[in-house]
C-alpha cells in the first residue's frame, strides 16, 4: 500500500539509527529522503469552523487538517456543547452508528463542504476513526448498527465485555474492554462491510486519510483469535489489501493512514507498520521532557525511540490524550509547546502533528472557553509555528545535522547548506556560535528580524529567552 509518506531504504535507516547512537553532542543523518508534511489537529472544531478557517490553516503552512471523529456518537444525559461538562469531548470517541455527522461537529453536508474548501486551498483532510469499540452505554447503539452486524450477539467479541487487566497480553489487549468501552468484533465480515461503507463515504465526500484510534487494540493476523472470529483480517480489509463481501477501500493508493499504536511492551510495531504509519508516543514524551528541563543533547533530540523507520512516524509535542487525560502535557505553556514544535518540525523526518488547544485555555483553566465546535486558540498560526512549517517545505531534499550549544540549552538544526532553525529553550538570553554549512554572510531570521552572521562554517548571534529562529 502507498502512503503520502516518503519511503526509506533499509541501508539509510540503519545509517540514521547508527548516527543517533554515536554522538552525544552532534548527530548527522546521512539519509537524503525528507518529509515536508505537517498536520493541524483541529480538535473539537466543527466542520464549519474548520471550513471558515481553511485559509488561515493553509497560510500557516499545514498540508493536512485532522478532524475529531465524524461519526454518530454518544449524546449523554444532558446533551450540551461543552468540551468538558455538558457534552464532554470524549463522547466523540463513543460511536453508536457508522454514518457521517454528529451533534457536536456537524452534518454530512457540512463535512462535504469542509472537504471542498480544503481542496480549494490544497489542504488534505484526515478523519479520526475508531472501529475498536462502541459507547459505554451499549443500549445507545442504534438499531441500524445492530442490524448491520447481524444482531447484538455478533456485535462484540466473546471477550469484549471483560476488562483488560494486562495490556501486554495480546489476547486481552485485542479482544477485551478498554477502560470499560466494550470491544467490537472487528473480524465479523458484516461489521467490516458496515464500517468500510462509512469509510468509503468519507472518501467520496473528500477525506484523504484516516487516523485509527486505539489501533493496537485491534488484532493483527498473527494475534490470538477471539472465539467468535475465524481470522484476524480487519487490517487487510481496512487498508484495501482484501475485499469484504465485494467491498474494497476506495482510493487506497492515495490515502494517508496512521494508527494510534501507543508504545509499550509486547506491541507488534513492525507488523502494524506493514499496514499503516505509527505514532511516536515515546518521542513525544522525550520532547516534553526536553522542553521541561530546558536542556538536551543532539542524541536525545535525534532518537525517535521507535523500531519503525522515521518516515513512517507521526510525531507530536502533545496530543489530545496527553492534554486531556490526566493533563500530562497541559501544564506546559504555549511557549514551551512552540519550542518543541520548532524542534520536531525543523527535522528531516517524522510527520509532525500540532494539537490545537481550546481557545482561552490557561495553565489554571485547561478547558478555556469550553465551547465544542469553536476554533482553538491562535497558537496554530503563531509566527514561529508558521515560519518552521514553511521552512520544512523549503528544506525538501536537505539532510539534517542536529547539534546543541550553550550547555545544551540551545538546539541547532541545520538542513544541508540551505537553512537552520535555532531554539533557545532557556529562560535567559544567550549568545551562540555553532557549526553550519550556510555560506558566509549576514542572515535575517524569518520571524523576529534578528540578524545572524556566518563566517568560516560558524553561525553566531544573540538569542532571546524561550525563542525560536528560522533562517533560510
Amino acid at each position: 500500500m502507498k502512503f503520502f509518506i516518503y519511503s526509506l531504504i533499509a541501508v539509510a535507516v540503519a545509517l540514521f539509527a547508527a548516527g543517533c547512537k554515536k554522538a552525544a553532542t552532534k548527530t548527522t543523518n546521512e539519509e537524503v529522503t525528507t518529509n515536508t508534511e505537517t498536520i493541524l489537529h483541529a480538535w473539537c472544531w466543527s466542520f464549519n469552523t474548520i471550513k471558515d478557517n481553511m485559509k488561515d490553516i493553509a497560510d500557516a503552512g499545514y498540508t493536512f487538517v485532522q478532524t475529531s471523529p465524524a461519526n454518530m456518537c454518544f449524546v449523554g444525559e444532558n446533551g450540551g456543547m461543552q468540551i468538558f461538562g455538558d457534552g464532554k469531548w470524549y463522547y466523540h470517541y463513543q460511536p453508536i452508528a457508522w454514518s457521517i455527522g454528529n451533534y457536536q461537529l456537524g452534518t454530512r453536508d457540512e463535512f462535504k463542504a469542509m472537504c471542498a474548501e480544503a481542496e480549494k486551498y490544497g489542504v488534505r483532510v484526515i478523519v479520526d476513526v475508531l472501529p475498536n469499540h462502541t459507547a459505554f452505554d451499549t443500549s445507545a447503539v442504534t438499531e441500524e448498527f445492530i442490524k448491520a452486524v447481524g444482531g447484538r450477539d455478533k456485535l462484540y467479541h466473546a471477550n469484549g465485555l471483560n476488562e483488560i487487566k494486562d495490556y501486554n497480553d495480546r489476547y486481552q489487549c485485542t479482544t477485551g474492554a478498554m477502560g470499560g468501552l466494550p470491544d467490537v468484533n472487528t473480524e465479523n465480515p458484516d461489521f467490516q462491510y458496515y464500517f468500510m461503507t462509512y469509510i468509503n463515504d468519507l472518501i467520496a465526500c473528500g477525506a484523504d486519510g484516516f487516523r485509527y484510534d486505539t489501533a493496537k487494540h485491534i488484532g493483527l493476523p498473527s494475534d490470538p483469535l477471539d472465539e467468535k472470529s475465524k481470522e484476524n483480517d480487519f487490517w487487510p480489509v481496512a487498508t484495501g489489501r482484501k475485499a469484504v463481501k465485494g467491498l474494497t477501500l476506495a482510493k487506497k493508493d492515495s490515502l494517508f493512514i496512521y494508527g494510534e499504536v501507543l508504545q509499550d511492551k509486547n506491541v507488534k510495531e513492525q507488523e502494524y507498520a506493514e499496514y499503516f504509519g505509527m505514532c511516536a508516543s515515546n518521542y513525544g514524551h522525550a520532547i516534553r521532557e526536553i522542553i521541561s528541563k530546558r536542556k538536551t543533547s543532539a542524541k536525545e533530540v535525534c532518537d525517535y525511540q521507535h523500531t519503525v523507520s522515521p518516515d513512517r512516524l507521526t510525531t507530536w509535542v502533545e496530543s489530545h490524550d496527553t492534554y486531556c487525560n490526566a493533563n500530562e502535557s497541559a501544564s506546559l505553556t504555549d511557549t514551551q509547546i512552540r519550542l518543541g514544535w520548532v524542534i520536531i518540525t525543523a527535522r528531516q523526518n517524522g510527520i509532525p502533528l500540532f494539537y490545537s488547544r481550546p481557545d482561552g485555555s490557561t495553565r489554571e483553566n485547561f478547558w478555556g472557553n469550553n465551547l465544542m465546535g469553536a476554533k482553538g486558540n491562535d497558537e496554530f498560526k503563531h509566527p514561529e509555528v508558521v515560519a518552521v512549517n514553511k521552512f520544512r517545505k523549503a528544506m525538501a531534499g536537505m539532510k539534517e545535522n542536529v547539534s546543541t550549544t550553550a550547555k545544551g540549552s540551545v538546539v541547532v538544526i541545520n538542513r544541508g547548506d540551505k537553512g537552520v532553525a535555532i531554539v533557545n529553550l532557556a529562560t535567559a538570553d544567550a549568545n551562540i556560535k555553532a557549526d553550519t554549512k550556510l555560506a558566509d554572510g549576514t542572515y535575517t531570521d524569518k520571524v523576529h528580524g534578528t540578524e545572524f552572521t556566518v563566517k568560516s562554517g560558524k553561525i553566531s548571534g544573540s538569542l532571546k529567552a524561550e525563542t525560536s529562529y528560522v533562517i533560510y
